[in-house]
């Protein structure tokens, strides 16, 4: 019901106060009652008359953050935030469009936009600033864009600051390392020619890299192709050093995914572009094994909106964030039933998930696993499909399954992230709390078990486990990554609310960013590596 006072300002009701004798009142009361009556206003005792001030509330809408869907719950309750505010930009947008349009401006990847921009921006998002903020909130949410990230790639290691600096570290056959060299890095090193560049998202993949910057260009490093099997042939050349990817400029890219055969990007638009794998139209395209120029997704998701890809082996995962809810869709290889339709059929054009809507779970974090992927809903059930082997789905089974599966052994967890390698799986609760499961192969699940007297941290977990070595850090974990790749022992990072970087399993390339001792190859144990990323 639209609050409204008496003449011409609109206003929320309090409790109203009953005059009663000054007498019968103690001067606590009365310097309460003063001080309502100062708040309220004199005209109407008991009311707060929002016209008078919508500058202040604006302000306060804007400061506290608040989420889109509570912006248009004010919209529908009170006439007052739905009816024309008369500020700049636009006389025309209310007091909750304003408010998300300001939270928009905050944001690295709109900030850049011309008017026109932002204005095609808006009505492919649905015609609202609601709509684009929550489009915008839900790919910090899933991508940590503008934040701190460590990502373990398959033999080196990507870290990047708060403020953008780039530290790799590791294997460096292919130059991936991007210090001018090929030789292997055992502590964490800066790319230097990077400087006056900030870089907001990293991937990694075997034997390359690829860097995002706030300015939506993407550098690649490594081995020169975006389309060579883990052990295939690699381009003509290395690269060394990062390089723009020139073929990408005129796409503002805010993520990067890198599979086997083939790489993908994310546009700030929504729109999702593969390079290579596209003989016999695996991705809905027509092209040459090492093509090196972006080609639209085709299919379902050309006119819906994409806000996160996750990239595993032959497959790609798409959340989309759509007018009826978040949705997941996939495309590419369906053997192990990773592809979460029922069957093990390929698929070449982005197919919709449906399974979610029969869970009614709306996803809002995707992981792709060499074989095997997992979501995370916004009530922070997990839901896993694909290949089960080493028990890396979490169901206390090595079965596989074709449709996404409730993790049932979390019930009683609330997660907001969740990472997949090879036949292994991460999960960050809220209360920072991280459980893992899957193969135990490299000690990259950070248990240790007592098996007859005897510390085992090669053991395979088939249900979720608490990770008790990273509860003795004591701090709060933001985000988990792990190696994502067939061919290469695993390692995984731990990344902390303060910046600190805490790395286990193999570590024989120095991709831990450690320095083992003789005769070792691998960290049971998180270990901190002398790194800030804060």
């Amino acid at each position: 019901m639209d609050a409204e006072a008496s003449g011409a300002s609109p206003s929320i009701p309090f409790h109203n106060i009953t005059d009663q004798p000054l007498s019968l009142i103690t001067p606590l009361q009365q310097s309460l009652q003063r001080c309502q009556r100062l708040c309220f206003g004199n005209v109407h005792p008991g009311e707060f008359p929002l016209a008078t001030k919508p500058s202040i509330v604006l302000h306060v809408l804007t400061s506290c953050d608040m989420d889109p869907e509570d912006l248009a719950h004010l919209e529908a309750t009170c006439k007052f935030f739905r009816q024309p505010a008369n500020f700049l930009p636009d006389f025309e947008l209310s007091i909750s469009e304003l408010a998300a349009l300001d939270m928009c401006q905050k944001r690295a990847v709109f900030k850049p936009m011309t008017i026109e921009d932002r204005e095609m921006f808006k009505q492919r998002c649905g015609g609202s600033w609601k709509l684009v903020l929550r489009y915008l909130l839900a790919g910090e949410t899933c991508c940590r864009r503008e934040k701190s990230q460590a990502i373990a790639g398959p033999g080196h290691s990507i870290a990047v600051t708060a403020s953008g600096a780039v530290y790799t570290f590791g294997a460096n056959s292919s130059g991936q390392l991007g210090h001018g060299n090929q030789e292997e890095e055992w502590r964490p090193r800066i790319i230097k020619s990077l400087e006056g560049i900030r870089i907001i998202q990293a991937a990694a993949g075997s034997g390359c890299t690829m860097l995002i910057s706030d300015a939506g260009r993407v550098y690649a490093l490594g081995k020169d192709s975006f389309g060579e099997a883990e052990f295939g042939a690699q381009g003509s050349k290395v690269i060394s050093k990062p390089q723009l990817v020139e073929s990408l400029k005129g796409i503002y890219v805010v993520q990067a995914a890198i599979g086997n055969f083939f790489t993908a990007v994310l546009s700030r638009e929504g729109k999702v572009y593969t390079f290579s794998w596209g003989n016999d139209a695996k991705l809905g395209h027509q092209t040459e094994p090492n093509d090196v120029e972006p080609h639209l997704l085709r299919g379902a998701l050309e006119n819906i909106l994409v806000v996160q890809i996750a990239a595993g082996y032959c497959y790609l995962l798409a959340l989309a964030c759509e007018p009826s809810g978040m949705s997941v869709y996939s495309v590419g290889c369906g053997l192990g039933g990773k592809l979460g339709h029922g069957s093990r059929t390929d698929e070449r054009y982005p197919r919709l998930i449906e399974q979610f809507q029969a869970l009614n779970l709306q996803p809002m974090v995707v992981a792709a696993g060499a074989w095997h992927a997992a979501v995370v809903g916004r009530d922070g059930r997990v839901c896993t499909w694909g290949w089960g082997r080493y028990g890396c789905l979490g169901h206390g089974n090595e079965d596989c399954e074709s449709v996404p599966k409730v993790v049932e052994a979390l019930s009683k967890v609330k997660a907001v992230y969740v990472a997949t390698g090879d036949y292994t799986t991460f999960v960050l609760s809220e209360d920072g709390d991280v459980y893992s499961f899957g193969c135990g192969e490299s000690a990259s699940l950070g248990h240790a078990r007592n098996i007859d007297g005897q510390v085992n941290r090669h053991t395979n977990v088939l249900i979720p486990e608490l990770v008790t070595s990273l509860k003795t850090i004591n701090e709060r974990i933001v985000q988990i990554s792990l190696t994502n790749s067939v061919y290469w022992n695993a390692h995984t990072f731990a990344l902390t609310e303060s910046g600190k970087l805490y790395a286990f399993g193999a570590g024989d390339k120095g991709q831990l960013g450690i320095e083992l001792a003789d005769r070792q190859n691998e960290r049971g144990v998180p270990e901190l590596v002398e790194i800030d990323l804060s």
